[in-house]
C-alpha cells in the first residue's frame, strides 16, 4: 500500500497567477526534472520525494498536487464511476477523515463547484464501504486527507493534495493588519523582482512585514514549511517517514544564524509595526530586522546602495491614516530620488500610480493580488536612462 519511490507521478504545483516563471525557476533550482509553466502553475512528472521537498522548501508554490487520474467528466455519472474506480483502500483507512476540493470551469454538467465535490464525495464514500466494510468521515476544516477535483469542461482531473492548508501558510502570521500580502506572492515579488538576499533591504512601508520576513527568511536559508505540518504526514499510505524526517533535518542545518545583510523595515503606523514584530518574532527572523516607526517622507538611504522593495498601501490599507491614493504616490516618489543608487521593486496597483513615480522602470511584470491585477516594477535609480528621468522631473 502506498506511494514508493522511484515510482514516477504527475504532478501540478498551483501559485499566483503571472508567478508561474518563478516557480519554475525555483522548482528548477530545487531539482526538479522538466517542469512546465501552465496557466497558475507548473507540471512535471517526479517522485514523491520530490513533492515533499516543494511543499518544504518552495517560497512560491501555493500547492502540490499528485494526480491520481484524468477522466471523462461529461455528466455527473461518468465522473462518479471514474472516481469509484480508484483503489481508494491505497489512501484512506476506514478511520481516516477527507475532504474533496473542487474546481469547476466551462462545464454544462456542473454548473456549481459543490455538486462535483459531492458527486466525487460520494464516490469515495461508496467504494470504501464496499473495501473497507465502512465509510470514512468527511472533515471539511482539518482533514486527513484533502482531495482536489478540477473540471475544465468535459475532462475532470482527480489529485491528492500534499500540503493539505495551502502553502503561503507558513505559520508566523499570529498578527494581522487591513489586506496583508500572502506570504508565497511576497516570495513571488522578491524573485521575480531579483532582490539580492545578500544586499541591504529597505521596506518604508512594511505593514505588518511580509516581504521583509519573507526577504529576511531567503536571506537565512529557512526553509518556508520549516515550522509547520503537512497533509501527508497524516497519511496511513506515507511509507517514506524517516526520509522525510532527514529532509527536515537536513533543512534545519542549512539555516543561517543571521541575515547577511541590514534589513530594515518602517511605517508611519505603530500598531502595524507591533504587529510586524510579533510576525517577526513567530518566524524567528525579529533579530534581523531593524524596525523604525517613521512617516515615507522622511525617508533617506540607510545605506549607498541597497534594494528598496515595498507594496505601498492602496484599496482597504488607506483606511489605516494615509491620506489618499494620489499622496501615497507622490510620496513614494519623492523617496525614490531620495534613495538615488538603490534599486527599488515596488508592487503598483494602476497605471496611474506608476506614472506618479516618474522614473521609468527597467522592467514591468504583471501579478494577481487575490483579485486585483497589478504591476511589479523594477527600477534602477542610478543608471543613466533613470539619472535622465530625474532631471526631467527637476527641471
Amino acid at each position: 500500500m502506498g506511494l514508493v519511490p522511484p515510482t514516477l507521478h504527475p504532478f501540478f504545483v498551483t501559485c499566483e497567477p503571472g508567478a508561474e516563471g518563478a516557480l519554475r525557476r525555483e522548482l528548477v533550482n530545487l531539482r526538479i526534472r522538466g517542469p512546465k509553466g501552465a496557466r497558475a502553475g507548473v507540471f512535471f512528472r517526479g517522485t514523491f520525494e520530490e513533492g515533499m521537498r516543494i511543499c518544504l522548501h518552495a517560497r512560491t508554490a501555493m500547492r502540490v498536487l499528485l494526480e491520481l487520474a484524468a477522466f471523462d467528466a461529461s455528466s455527473a455519472e461518468s465522473l462518479y464511476e471514474a472516481v469509484y474506480e480508484l483503489p481508494w483502500q491505497d489512501h484512506l483507512g476506514a478511520d481516516h477523515t477527507f475532504a474533496v476540493r473542487a474546481q469547476v470551469s466551462g462545464s454544462a454538467a456542473f454548473t456549481n463547484s459543490q455538486f462535483a465535490a459531492l458527486k466525487a464525495k460520494d464516490a469515495i464514500v461508496d467504494r470504501l464501504r464496499v473495501q473497507l466494510g465502512r465509510r470514512p468521515n468527511v472533515d471539511p476544516r482539518d482533514p486527513d486527507l484533502q482531495v482536489a477535483l478540477h473540471v475544465n469542461g468535459t475532462q475532470g482531473r482527480l489529485f491528492l493534495d500534499l500540503a493539505g492548508a495551502p502553502l503561503h501558510r507558513r505559520g508566523y502570521r499570529v498578527s494581522m493588519t487591513e489586506a496583508p500580502l500572502k506570504e508565497t506572492l511576497a516570495a513571488s515579488v522578491l524573485a521575480l523582482g531579483n532582490v539580492s538576499p545578500e544586499a541591504p533591504f529597505l521596506d518604508p512601508m512594511a505593514g505588518s512585514g511580509t516581504l521583509a520576513i519573507e526577504h529576511a527568511l531567503r536571506a537565512r536559508h529557512k526553509a518556508p514549511g520549516l515550522d509547520r505540518s503537512f497533509g501527508f504526514e497524516r497519511w496511513p499510505s506515507l511509507t517514506m517517514r524517516s526520509e522525510w524526517t532527514s529532509m527536515k533535518e537536513a533543512a534545519r542545518a542549512a539555516v543561517l544564524p543571521r541575515a547577511p545583510a541590514p534589513i530594515w523595515v518602517r511605517d508611519h503606523d505603530p500598531a502595524a509595526l507591533e504587529a510586524l514584530r510579533e510576525n517577526a518574532a513567530a518566524a524567528g527572523v525579529l533579530g534581523d530586522l531593524q524596525v523604525e516607526t517613521a512617516a515615507l517622507s522622511r525617508l533617506t538611504a540607510p545605506a549607498p546602495q541597497g534594494t528598496l522593495c515595498t507594496n505601498p498601501p492602496y484599496g482597504e490599507r488607506l483606511d489605516r491614516g494615509t491620506s489618499g491614493h494620489d499622496d501615497v504616490a507622490r510620496d513614494l516618489a519623492l523617496a525614490l530620488h531620495r534613495v538615488w543608487g538603490w534599486a527599488a521593486v515596488v508592487l503598483v496597483p494602476d497605471p496611474l500610480f506608476a506614472r506618479t513615480l516618474t522614473v521609468r522602470p527597467a522592467f514591468s511584470h504583471r501579478l494577481w493580488n487575490g483579485g486585483l491585477e497589478v504591476r511589479l516594477m523594477r527600477f534602477e535609480l542610478g543608471t543613466a536612462a533613470a539619472t535622465d528621468d530625474r532631471k526631467a522631473r527637476d527641471s
